[in-house]
């Protein structure tokens, strides 16, 4: 079903998979290194290139998106860093505070500021419920040979040729001042896509399959997946989408699929037969590592609490019964920081098969057009019935809507007792439709992390979701939530023709790129706060330890809850007080205490910091005076955990740290780039510590870091550093920043990305 291959591969006139090691490689002579030239990828990334050479990138993209969770910060950011005007296609998309339904006024308050904004600096803004905002950036920017950068994780288009990344705000920032994306040219691996899939099999099972192959041994970690091999000539450019969306949870840095004359049709179709370019591998292209993927072999899957690579089949699930329930539900609840929870999985088997609640087709993954066609069409003159099981679609455009209106297949959803609803990313990120306590909801959407639904389990309300395709969340709908692949259930598979209809966009959507009109005012709002300031980076620091994960893997959710904490998004003091809140709750009461000792430190009143003063002198046997020892040391916190930042590129999961007094991360590795990156344009240190050392300090412990404004300029990656105990023992550790570029540098010593472009 799917095969790894670890060692490096060529692939021959994009059909044939020959490994680098092999002797028919050898005997022809194939140089890895020229052949790497020739992936789509390189091309690509080769062209947006702004400096010389191939190996340090330095990119300027075609376009950016940004939705309603972070596109007031980021220009806010902008804006306090000297922008006039947006220098390519910014689009903003109100697809996650849709609802306006939490926090007064706050959610449509940054809604009118966004459509301001576009306005002033000239940029496009597509208003609530109209699409979600990886939909309409394929339907209306995306195409071959791009470049696009969204601060959203989801951010992928390469099924229509485009390499797009998804980042935190600060990255959209410097594309908006003019300056670069800066990173090491990525590996590249192949997905060779063989088979066609069988009856029941969508885009989700042959994403799901493919994370379970690569996630947990970081297979494409920081890589660039290309789609390619015969199998994609099978797929439709909206099966494409589906799977290709689901990548950023294989924690890639992006995709590229190969193009033909399907997605010369869906661009042309969309009105921009321009933004079409033929893209195939070279004849003889140079791989990393590939993924084989033989789609017939496919079973319809299904991802358990709480991950997407935590997949199974359907059939597993239900043959494996209440014990095999009990283990996926002793595994999900370790997670969660109160264990005494559970999930009711084993509960709901019998009949011989796993029972769930909610049934959800959703976003940038299950509401596309023939997801919902093939769901329309499985319970069409059928029931969900008047039981437990609930069942909601999202069409995830109001185009998409329309022609499902107008084709009937609308019609068949609502009579069987479906609810349709707009265009919406809320149950992706825990807004709209929580389950029950202890409800299972089945979701063709993007994620099932803990508390991802919406569930509050410190205050003992537990939900979980299983990710699977919208065939079988609709096999299992008529079934009134009995667990069931689509693969069992005969329905016609033909989909009606797609006519887009644009006018919804025509009509309603702002387009003004290009048009800046500086005599716009921004329409600002109580809600909408300034950053604060934040001092450059001191001579010597000293970190306490306010809080310590040891789970193998902290989510950006967990850092900073999504869902109705996101309508708190444009005022950094109130966000902040989520952070944590739902893995450390006692985190933002000790960050704010010595976030109060930086703030003393500041204005001099010293005697507020006698504690690490005295700690940190006495260990380290110093003798200076407090003036002498504050005037070239700051104070900040610090959070631990083995491998923080998969999940969402939500700056604000580092950002709240910064607001709260952060100074600092330590791991033992970073889940993502993009996270790596929001904790270094936000300033603060993310550090790297080797397995022998991460047990050496704890909750309270101060690490005294001297020389590391030094060690930071110089270029140098060794800090020595003192644990200091409550007890006053001390112990040596050694960090690390690993590799940087040069201005990443230069944004941690200024104190953030805004003192940086300050200075500039």
């Amino acid at each position: 079903m799917v095969t790894l291959l670890s060692d490096g591969v060529f692939l021959r006139n994009g059909e044939e998979l020959i490994e680098a090691k092999s002797v028919q490689a050898h005997d022809a002579g194939w140089d890895a290194k020229e052949a790497a030239k020739q992936t789509m990828a390189y091309r690509i990334l080769k062209t947006h290139q702004q400096a010389d050479g191939m190996e340090n990138l330095k990119l300027k993209f075609d376009a950016l998106a940004s939705h309603d969770i972070t596109y007031v910060g980021i220009i806010q950011t902008a804006i306090a860093s000297g922008l006039n005007e947006f220098p390519i296609p910014y689009i903003l998309t109100n697809c996650h505070n849709s609802l306006a339904a939490v926090g007064g006024t706050i959610n449509e308050d940054d809604h009118v500021f966004g459509l301001s904004a576009v306005k002033r600096f000239g940029g496009t803004y597509v208003p609530p419920h109209m699409a979600v905002i990886h939909q309409y950036m394929r339907e209306m920017m995306a195409g071959g040979g791009k470049m696009i950068l969204g601060s959203d994780s989801h951010t992928r288009y390469g099924a229509l040729g485009t390499i797009a990344i998804g980042e935190g705000g600060p990255e959209l920032v410097k594309q908006l001042l003019g300056r670069t994306y800066d990173i090491k040219r990525p590996g590249v691996i192949a997905i060779y896509l063989k088979g066609k899939p069988g009856h029941g099999i969508g885009p989700q099972d042959v994403a799901l399959a493919i994370e379970k192959a690569v996630f947990a041994n970081g297979f494409v970690k920081n890589k660039i997946m290309e789609f390619v091999g015969p199998g994609v000539s099978e797929l439709s450019v909206d099966f494409r989408n589906g799977v290709d969306v689901m990548s950023t949870e294989t924690t890639c840095l992006s995709t590229v699929w190969r193009t033909d004359d399907k997605v010369k049709n869906f661009l042309a179709l969309h009105g921009r037969p321009d933004a079409f370019k033929e893209m195939n591998p070279g004849e003889v292209a140079y791989y990393d590592g590939a993924v084989v993927v033989d789609m017939s072999k496919l079973e319809s899957m299904i991802a358990m609490p709480f991950h997407p690579s935590n997949v199974y089949t359907i059939k597993e699930v239900n043959e494996g019964g209440k014990e095999l329930l009990r283990h996926i539900e002793e595994q999900a609840v370790n997670q969660l920081d109160n264990t005494s929870l559970t999930l009711g999985l084993a509960d709901k088997y019998y009949d011989g098969k796993m029972h769930c609640d909610q049934g959800i087709i959703v976003g940038c993954s299950g509401g596309l057009y023939e997801n919902l066609v093939a769901a329309a069409n499985i319970v069409g003159g059928k029931s969900v019935g008047n039981g437990r099981f609930a069942f909601s679609v999202y069409p995830s455009s109001q185009p998409i809507y329309l022609e499902l209106m107008k084709n009937g297949a609308l019609v068949d959803l609502m009579e069987a007792g479906a609810i349709v609803r707009t265009a919406f990313c809320g149950p992706c990120f825990g807004a709209g439709d929580t389950p029950n306590n202890e409800g299972f909801s089945v979701r063709h959407a993007t994620r099932n992390f803990p508390n991802r639904e919406g569930s509050k389990p410190g205050n003992g309300q537990i939900s979980s979701v299983g990710l699977m395709d919208a065939r079988s969340v609709a096999a299992t709908a008529i079934n009134g939530g009995a667990l069931t692949p689509a693969t069992e259930v005969a329905y016609d598979e033909s989909v009606p023709e797609y006519h887009f209809d644009g006018k919804p966009y025509e009509h309603k959507v702002y387009s003004g790129f290009g048009h800046a009109d500086a005599k716009e005012e921004l329409v600002y709002a109580p809600s909408i706060k300034p950053w604060p300031s934040i001092e450059a980076l001191n001579d010597n620091i000293v970190l306490k330890v306010a809080a310590y994960i040891d789970d193998p893997v902290t989510t950006t959710d967990e850092l900073i809850p999504s869902g109705e904490t996101s309508s708190y998004r444009s005022d950094p003091y109130a966000l902040s007080e989520f952070a944590l809140n739902r893995k450390v709750p006692e985190y933002v009461g000790r960050a704010k205490a010595v976030r109060a000792m930086e703030k003393a430190r500041q204005e001099g009143k010293l005697a507020e910091l006698a504690d690490p003063y005295e700690a940190v002198t006495t260990a380290m046997q110093l003798q200076v005076t407090p003036e002498e020892f504050w005037s070239h040391a700051s104070i900040g916190s610090v959070i631990y955990a083995n491998k923080p930042g998969d999940g969402s590129a939500r700056e604000q999961a580092a950002s709240c740290q910064r607001v709260l007094g952060g100074a600092a991360n330590i791991a033992r590795e970073y889940a993502t780039k993009r996270y790596r990156s929001n904790v270094m344009n936000w300033g603060m240190l993310p550090f790297l510590i080797d397995e022998t050392d991460k047990n050496a300090f704890g909750v309270g412990d101060y690490i005294w870091v001297p020389n590391v404004r030094k060690i930071l300029e110089s270029g140098e990656d060794t800090y020595t550093a003192y644990v200091i105990d409550a007890k006053g023992h001390t112990k040596e550790i050694t960090l690390h920043l690993g590799e940087l570029e040069a201005e990443e540098r230069q944004i941690m010593t200024a104190g953030c990305l805004i003192n940086h472009y300050a200075k500039a």
